[in-house]
């Protein structure tokens, strides 16, 4: 089988921190055009093109393709200084960005159908399992309409969530589709509260083709012969992708807070509103409830690093906790904005000031299915309690 040979012009792989850093500088120009993005409800092709030129789509991208093939943690960190900045943009880059990982984990067929001639290919995604779904020879037959598609607009070509049912109509396996750009249409339908710039409208296929090369369980998780960093579940990257650019808007929605706080003054004392105890509290625990979520990230990438790097699987007991922790990050992170906001009073509900649009970016990106800490606790005190698992997340059924 043919093997794309990628040439590029980068003589070597950035570091993580490196990386880090020109998502930092970015930070300042993101949070000046956040208004506009939001405005016009879709990133533009511009900071798209800037994202591609620092090299964020290439750092899960696999080596044969132009990629660098790095540890997730080192996208999860990038995202978490994009959050700063615009959280519409953040978002984007997280969606498109990840999917570029998924293919570590594909017959190398589907990386050389999109990358093969073009290495910087994107693709957009809609994973919820809708639709109708249908095997036949040589692939599957699929027809519906997907909600959500972030960054959609985007993509050379799009994952498709859909389920595999039996011939009595029941799930056995949650699949993720790789479809043509010209097999899907894009309903523009994304008018929301939070998250507005993220262009997450819907798809809808009226009956396309997928090759079984471009097809994958999402759920069946085993050990093969396929990359060290494609060896950790499907689930768990891209959870902490989710919970990685919340962190980032909540960490905004601080800077933003005491750049605000350091220079305002009571309207009725004429005091510095910086000396009070009030605002240093609710500032400081704000800030520790978005540390510990970013230090959970960081030791849960850290700990399944060793397993990967041992060429073994994470195991179930250590997925289902570390689900609820990544969960919980939208929840606390939600939280920690929250808190913060309450001090700005009615300055805070000024359009012109970015504080409410990091809080409502980060209600929104809190609600995303990723962030369900309700069910993923319930999952896990389900698990420890009787051994039961959620059916078509920690595998097939048995």
């Amino acid at each position: 089988m043919k093997t794309a040979v990628i040439e590029r012009p980068f003589e070597t792989i950035p570091t993580s921190d490196e990386l880090v850093d020109r998502a930092a500088a970015m930070v300042p120009g993101l949070r000046a055009r956040a208004d506009e993005i939001e405005a016009a409800r879709q990133v533009p092709h511009d900071v798209i093109e800037m994202f591609k030129e620092a090299g964020f789509f290439r750092i899960l991208q696999p080596k044969a393709y132009g990629g660098w093939e790095m540890n997730p943690i080192v996208f999860m960190r990038v995202l978490g200084e994009l959050g700063r900045g615009c959280c519409a943009s953040a978002w984007v880059m997280m969606i498109l960005g990840v999917h570029n990982w998924e293919f570590g984990l594909m017959d190398p067929r589907a990386a050389e159908d999109v990358w093969g001639e073009d290495d910087e290919a994107i693709i957009a995604s809609s994973y919820p399992p809708m639709g109708e779904l249908t095997k036949v020879e040589g692939g599957w037959r699929l027809k519906g309409q997907w909600p959500t598609s972030s960054g959609g607009a985007h993509g050379d070509w799009c994952f498709i969530g859909a389920l595999e049912k039996n011939a009595q109509g029941i799930p056995v396996d949650r699949h993720a589709l790789l479809v043509k750009r010209e097999d899907y249409e894009i309903i523009d339908d994304w008018t929301t509260f939070g998250l507005s710039g993220t262009g997450s409208n819907s798809l809808r296929i009226n009956d396309a083709f997928i090759p079984d090369h471009r097809a994958h369980s999402m759920i069946d998780y085993k050990l093969d012969d396929r990359g060290t960093n494609y060896l950790f579940p499907f689930a768990m990257v891209f959870y902490s992708s989710v919970s990685s650019v919340i962190i980032g808007f909540a960490q905004g929605a601080i800077d933003v807070f005491i750049e605000q706080m350091q220079v305002r003054v009571d309207n009725g004392s004429g005091a510095a509103t910086r000396l009070s105890p009030y605002v240093k509290d609710r500032l400081a625990n704000a800030v520790t409830k978005v540390r510990s979520c970013r230090a959970r990230m960081e030791q849960m990438m850290a700990h399944c690093t060793e397993i990967v790097e041992r060429r073994e699987l994470v195991s179930t007991e250590d997925r289902i906790h570390y689900m609820l922790d990544m969960a919980r990050i939208g929840r606390e992170c939600e939280e920690a904005v929250l808190t913060i906001y309450k001090c700005t009073g009615a300055r805070g509900l000024y359009k012109k000031n970015p504080i409410q649009r990091y809080l409502r970016d980060v209600l929104a990106a809190a609600n995303h299915i990723t962030q369900d800490a309700d069910n993923n606790a319930g999952a896990l005190g389900g698990y420890l309690l009787s051994g039961e698992l959620p059916p078509l997340l920690y595998g097939k059924p048995q």
